[in-house]
């Protein structure tokens, strides 16, 4: 016979054994392979859509809740249901040639768990105020109205006609006057 000692050892041992296997085998598991660019960096390269229908200040009527109740979910897809079955995509247009319908906007639909606005902090979801010393941006069209000097921080426009280096971000085709830092949606090529 075992003696009790040695066979609560045994257990012991054969548990973190098994352990220590299974931990092995659930770990190989989990391991995913990124892909990466020729230069070894996470490939991030592709169409990303950011569309979203979450607005970026938290209206006031939220206060400093995050996220929508369920009815009020209920309530959102309602309201785009009705929205929806009224807009120009579910009508024939004639001449649509000539302007835009709601056919190219992508909406980025309701999930089950919606925030109340994309700025979680400071707790009550709105901008807070620029800090002394911050640059305003006071208008989209380059240092004539703005008195900004650095094209770099111009949606559109420039500072000047003398080469790319002088012209905003948007019209070098770097990035466009609707996109980020952040990265909000809007109607223009969204």
């Amino acid at each position: 016979m075992i003696h009790t000692g040695h066979s609560k050892f045994l257990t012991s041992f054969l548990i973190l054994a098994e352990a220590i296997l299974l931990s092995g085998v659930l770990s190989a598991q989990n391991r995913v392979q990124v892909p990466r660019t020729e230069w070894g960096h996470p490939d991030l390269q592709g169409v990303w859509n950011f569309s979203s229908d979450v607005p970026m200040q938290r209206p006031e009527e939220f206060g400093s809740r995050q996220f929508l109740t369920a009815e009020e979910i209920e309530q959102l897809r309602a309201r785009r249901a009705v929205a929806d079955a009224n807009s120009d995509s579910a009508l024939a247009i004639e001449g649509v040639d000539e302007s835009y319908n709601d056919f190219w906007i992508e909406n980025a639909g309701i999930g089950e768990l919606v925030r109340t606005s994309h700025i979680v902090y400071p707790e009550n979801g709105q901008l807070p105020s620029l800090v002394t010393g911050a640059i305003a941006r006071q208008g989209i069209y380059g240092g004539a109205t703005t008195g900004e000097k650095r094209p770099v921080r111009i949606a559109a426009g420039g500072i000047g006609t003398d080469g790319p280096e002088d012209r905003g971000l948007s019209e070098r085709c770097i990035i466009g006057f609707n996109a980020g830092p952040p990265f909000v949606p809007s109607l223009y090529n969204n």
